[in-house]
């Protein structure tokens, strides 16, 4: 269903990508450089250099009457918000609108933004596991007391909720905290036993993590378990709740998927995800679940599945669309790829669809 459409190198490797408008494609390095290319021209068009760490997280938004995006970056410990759309076609961290130190030490790093539906917040995480917010009305950091043991790894606004938000962590726990009153909502961990379990050479630390735009909520950790929450999901058949029920585990299937860690995961529809591993086996998912059903059936069904070229030895990073799976990481000699994968919009679906039952722990997990 996807073949390899472009492959683009970069002298250090990338560590993070985002779209701006349709054919603008932001891409962060480890060296703490940034490029913005063109991708009807595959030439690159605006660049940053010499931000202050690598470049973990990068946030596009609109600003009217400009077709090149701003971007909110976090770099290092920081987080900087550059307006592209100047006549310098190079900028560094002095050209920046805005620079906030949110990293408490000098290895406290930056993870992951989120940006909420209204656009009046950003949610970032933070190594030592803190959990923060920037009203960018004023600039204010907030740094909440719901905190994760290690790592936070993904931090994610849930969708029209404007003052709720998703994270994960390292210490393999994933949580639903209301950022206004610092109130955790629930919590759950990935480390539930399997049927299948044995012995792995890593942790269940959540390492990717990714919300559909009618709430599900899909994780995947460093022991290649994928868990989907569907507790969340937006149905046509319910009104609204108050409290979003995301974490939910009697609406939770979790299972093992991959033999290395799963780096990164995208959804492109309400139940079509795409993840990736380490070594760059990506799979593309159809997810089934039929809250009627008894005990709640739930299906993985496998749509397709590749792995990146041999330019690619590593993966750091996934980018998904409607048409487009965009994914970039570090070659064998330490520079920087990017792969651009095109979906064949005449080619059949395969004749055999993978299924998959799922194992689904009860509430008590």
């Amino acid at each position: 269903m996807y073949t390899i459409q472009e492959t683009f190198k970069t002298p250090a490797p990338i560590s993070a990508l985002s779209f701006g408008h349709a054919s603008h494609l932001f891409a962060g390095s480890d060296d703490g450089s940034l490029r913005v290319y063109d991708l009807s021209t595959n030439k690159v068009v605006k660049a940053i250099r010499n931000l202050d760490g690598e470049v973990s997280s990068i946030i596009c938004f609109k600003r009217p009457g400009s077709e090149l995006r701003d971007a909110w970056v976090a770099h290092g410990r920081m987080i900087s918000k550059f307006k592209l759309d100047t006549p310098k076609m190079i900028q560094t961290l002095d050209d920046a609108l805005k620079s906030l130190t949110v990293g408490e030490v000098e290895d406290d790093l930056v993870n992951q933004l989120s940006l909420n539906g209204n656009k009046s917040h950003l949610a970032f995480g933070l190594d030592s596991g803190i959990i923060g917010t920037v009203d960018l009305n004023t600039g204010a950091v907030t740094k909440l007391k719901q905190k994760h043991d290690s790592i936070c790894s993904s931090v994610s606004f849930i969708g029209d909720r404007a003052k709720d938000i998703v994270s994960a962590g390292y210490d393999t726990t994933i949580k639903h905290i209301d950022f206004t009153k610092d109130e955790l909502i629930a919590a759950v961990k990935m480390d539930t036993t399997l049927p299948e379990s044995g012995v792995s050479l890593a942790p269940p630390f959540v390492m990717s993590m990714s919300l559909s735009p009618s709430g599900v909520l899909a994780a995947g950790t460093a022991d290649g378990r994928l868990g989907v929450f569907f507790g969340g999901e937006k149905r046509a058949s319910q009104k609204k709740s108050k409290v979003w029920g995301g974490l939910n585990t009697a609406e939770m299937m979790l299972m093992k998927v991959a033999e290395g860690p799963i780096v990164a995961m995208s959804f492109s529809a309400a139940r079509i995800l795409t993840i990736t591993t380490m070594l760059g086996v990506i799979t593309q998912y159809e997810l089934v679940y039929d809250p009627q059903a008894d005990e709640g059936r739930a299906l993985l069904k496998q749509l397709w599945q590749g792995n990146v070229t041999s330019a690619l030895d590593k993966v750091n990073t996934m980018l998904v669309d409607e048409k487009r799976i965009v994914i970039g990481g570090m070659s064998k000699d330490l520079k920087g790829v990017f792969e651009i994968w095109k979906k064949q919009e005449d080619s059949p679906l395969p004749v055999t669809v993978k299924e998959e039952a799922v194992h689904t722990p009860d509430a008590s997990a």
